[in-house]
This record gives C-alpha cells, sequence and structure tokens, in this order.
C-alpha cells in the first residue's frame, strides 16, 4: 500500500492534522455552503463567532455523478489534495452500511463527484472511526486504515485511498493488527518514534482495550508485534483510576496476535491484567512535531446496566477522556491519567464521549449520546478542552428545530423526542491542506432522517442492511488549534 506520490500531495488523517508542514496555499478556494441540506448543527455560547457551512449531504446532486447518493453514518475520514488533477479528494467511512465513499472536489471545495470504494460485501464490518496515514505525517502511505467493530473477530482495513476501485475485496485487511471490536487504528506521527512504526487501535467493547502495534520498519503492517496496555500494578479495574493522578502503565506482548482469534485475544487481556476500559471509540495525538505525538487522548465511551441510570461496577458510565504520555525512549511505557470524566457533573458534562480531534492546543471531543441515559440534559455536543488549562467547554450541539414543523416533517419522520438522537462522526483539521487557517469537518448522524430514496446507496448486494438514513459533512471555521 506504499504510494511514490510526492508527500506534499498528500497531507491529511482523520485525528486533525495541523502539524507544521502546510501545504501551499489554495487561493482558489472558496467555503461556503455546498449542499442543499442545512447545517445540522448549531454554535453555543461563547463560540457564535464560528461558521458552519454544509458541505456534503445525502440530497445533494453531484454534477459527475448524477446517482451517487452520500450515505448514511459518515464516521472516519481524510481528506488530501489530488495528485491527478485540481483539487480534492475526502475519504468516508459509513459506518452502518458497512462502505467507504469517495467524494472529489473541485479547486474551489466543491464536491462534483462521488463513488464507494468499498462496499457492504467488502467491508466485512460496521467501519467507524478510521485514520488517513501520509508520507508526510506518518513516513507512509497514503493508506486509509479503517477499523471494524461488528464483533470481536472484526479487522483493520488498509485501503489506497486514490487506488482503482475493487468495492468487495477483503484481502487489504490486516491481521497483524489483530481482531476484535475495533473502533480506530491510530498510526503516531514518524518523529514520535523515528525508524518505527506505532500504531494504537481501540476497542469498543464493554471489556475494551487500549492496543498498540509497534514494528521496528517503517510502514510495516504485516510483521510487528501487538500489544495490551495495563497499570504496572496489575490493577485491571478502570474505575480504580480516579482524576487528578498519574498511573503508571506499560505495553505487555499479545501472544500469537497474527494468527489468534479475537475471542482468544480477549481471553488473554485477562491473564495479562490489560486494562479494562469501558469502550474505547477513539484516539488521537497532539500535533506540533518535535514528539508531541507521544502525548496520546483516547475516550472510554462508558457503559451503564439496562436502566439507564446505574454504572456497572468497575466501569466508567457517563464516559471518559484520558491522556497518556509515552516514555521518549521506550514505546512500550507510560504514564496515564483521567482528563476529563462526565460524572464530575452527571448529564451536564461530556455524555458518552466518542470521537476526539487533537490539535497543538485543544481536545475536541464528539458525543454518542444515544445511549438515552434517563438524566441527560442535553443533546449532542462537540466540547473544547483546553490542554493548557484544563478548562472543558461545550462548543456545538446537534441543532433539532423541534419547534419546525417543516423540517421535523423531513428529519425526524417518526417523532422522536429524546435529547442526543443524533451524534457525530469524525471531525479532522483540513487548515493545513486547504491553506485556510482554523478550518475543519465535522461529521453528522442524524439517525431521525430517514428516507427510502437513502437506502443501499453502496450499491451493495447485502441485504442485511436495510438502513436508510441520511448523512451529512459540515464545514466548521474558526475553531481554535
Amino acid at each position: 500500500m506504499t504510494s511514490k506520490l510526492p508527500a506534499l500531495l498528500v497531507l491529511a488523517l482523520l485525528g486533525c492534522n495541523d502539524d507544521n508542514n502546510s501545504a501551499d496555499s489554495a487561493p482558489e478556494v472558496q467555503l461556503q455552503a455546498y449542499s442543499v441540506n442545512p447545517a445540522l448543527v448549531k454554535t453555543l455560547s461563547g463560540f457564535e463567532s464560528l461558521e458552519i457551512l454544509p458541505l456534503i449531504s445525502s440530497d445533494d446532486k453531484l454534477p459527475e455523478s448524477p446517482d451517487f447518493i452520500f450515505g448514511a453514518q459518515p464516521d472516519g475520514s481524510g481528506l488530501l489534495r489530488n495528485p491527478n488533477g485540481e483539487g480534492y479528494v475526502l475519504i468516508n467511512n459509513h459506518e452502518i452500511m458497512w462502505s467507504v465513499s469517495r467524494v472529489y472536489l473541485d479547486k474551489t471545495f466543491k464536491p462534483v463527484k462521488g463513488e464507494y470504494i468499498l462496499d457492504g460485501d467488502g467491508g466485512g464490518f460496521r467501519l467507524c472511526s478510521a485514520t488517513l496515514a501520509t508520507p508526510q505525517e506518518h513516513g507512509f502511505g497514503p493508506t486509509f486504515l479503517t477499523a471494524g467493530e461488528t464483533d470481536g473477530e472484526s479487522m483493520v482495513h488498509a485501503l489506497d485511498p486514490l487506488g482503482p476501485i475493487n468495492k468487495k475485496d477483503r484481502s487489504r485487511m490486516l491481521p497483524a493488527l489483530g481482531k476484535a471490536s475495533m473502533e480506530n487504528a491510530v498510526p503516531l506521527p514518524k518523529d514520535a518514534y523515528p525508524g518505527k512504526t506505532m500504531i494504537i487501535i481501540g476497542e469498543d467493547n464493554s471489556d475494551g482495550q487500549l492496543v498498540a502495534y509497534l514494528s521496528n520498519t517503517v510502514g510495516d503492517l504485516q510483521n510487528g508485534k501487538l500489544y495490551f496496555l495495563k497499570r504496572t500494578n496489575g490493577n485491571p479495574v478502570e474505575t480504580d483510576m480516579v482524576a487528578g493522578q498519574q498511573y503508571d502503565v506499560e505495553f505487555v506482548e499479545i501472544d500469537n496476535a497474527k494468527t489468534s482469534t479475537g475471542a482468544q485475544i480477549a481471553a488473554q487481556s485477562l491473564t495479562k491484567s490489560a486494562i479494562q476500559f469501558a469502550r474505547v471509540e477513539d484516539i488521537d495525538y497532539r500535533k506540533g512535531g518535535n514528539g508531541a505525538g507521544r502525548e496520546l487522548y483516547f475516550t472510554a465511551t462508558g457503559v451503564s446496566q439496562s436502566n439507564k441510570v446505574t454504572p456497572v461496577t468497575g466501569k466508567t458510565m457517563w464516559g471518559r477522556v484520558y491522556r497518556l504520555q509515552l516514555d521518549a525512549s521506550n514505546a512500550l511505557k507510560g504514564k496515564l491519567e483521567v482528563v476529563a470524566d462526565g460524572s464530575t457533573d452527571p448529564g451536564n458534562s461530556i455524555v458518552n464521549p466518542d470521537n476526539l480531534c487533537v490539535t497543538q492546543n485543544f481536545v475536541y471531543i464528539q458525543e454518542d449520546g444515544d445511549s438515552y441515559y434517563k438524566e441527560n440534559k442535553h443533546d449532542g455536543r462537540v466540547w473544547q478542552y483546553n490542554i493548557g488549562n484544563k478548562q472543558l467547554k461545550p462548543m456545538l450541539e446537534m441543532d433539532h428545530r423541534r419547534n419546525d414543523p417543516t423540517f421535523q416533517a423531513k428529519y425526524n419522520k417518526s417523532n422522536d423526542t429524546r435529547l442526543s438522537s443524533w451524534e457525530y462522526g469524525a471531525m479532522q483539521d483540513i487548515s493545513d491542506i486547504v491553506g485556510v487557517p482554523n478550518t475543519f469537518l465535522l461529521n453528522l448522524h442524524p439517525h431521525t432522517w430517514q428516507d427510502d430514496k437513502y437506502l443501499n446507496a453502496d450499491g451493495s448486494n447485502e441485504t442485511r442492511n436495510k438502513n436508510k438514513e441520511g448523512g451529512q459533512v459540515v464545514i466548521v471555521r474558526g475553531v481554535q488549534q
């Protein structure tokens, strides 16, 4: 999957890439509302200066591919400049469809063509978060690492984002990265551990782990070793860790990872005393270069008893964001701490944090609150966590417009009045790619937006997926880096 394209042509990554190697200015770019659908998210108090522009939605007809439907649940994503012409290429997972789309944007940033490069037959699993590895940032690629989370036997695909379409090809999965209900596989930047490739993987399971893949060869995705994160004292209980303290952690090797089943790997997590997190749904690293990428952030989304009120013993319920600082001289050792915890103000603070976007100075936390906890007080939000002063502020919120009958008739035909019935997918910093500072993309899953015309958007032969949601990607301008 290694490309020979010049590195300056391939600059992007899901977890938001704002490194110092800025792409050339792109004066032709016109950031505006290109979608026929309105933006489905709004700003909150203190962030009114942000500009939200709908880029692409499921009702849009692209001029060069009028039959293309931008499908449900756009989640993991990556953006790069188009090396075969002017403009840009946007890659998106469509979680519930098990698919990956490719949208071409012209030099103004207008979507003009769309296609699916992996469909539900080839995807094989629910494809959630993803990371676009590039030569400039990671030392290899471009490679779109998209992780499956359908069950404990799911795997990671490595797709060429610019390659020919082969929608049903399952041969691009990576056995060396193991089998689990995986949410994302995030390669660290090449300056984190020069000469090596390290990929951090999160397992979206109630007994989930943080896993590391480490190879001593840059770009080697086949022959490295796989490791669980554990506390050095062997305590695997998540809630025995509390905010305000640091904990010594290390990665311990998984035996026969490449040939083991997911069930066998899960069993090893117990015998090797790996920390049992409540759903590790996303990971990202700090930007800025000079080893900043060894500072990682990841979520534990949280689980509850079936009554949606009572915690599960040993697990976070409302969700947490963790900071993992890896040792500069030893990639398998580090310090772990809780930096945000929804239980500090239940229902008012973060609720089920899912996707993350980390810049040089901030962590942007996207909620997946459709667990429908009874004491939740707000719709799905994006929160801004300031790394320097540790302040956590709500920045964006889903715009349900429940008092607008016309809006409800289209976007909520089922009249679902529950809070947080919509969730977020990826958020990524595209400032360096388009040459416009403080510019981000944000993916939206408006689950109650249902229409028969969105069914089978990828043309898959799969009959198991009857989902007919709409989806949307918006541009958000003015976001602090």
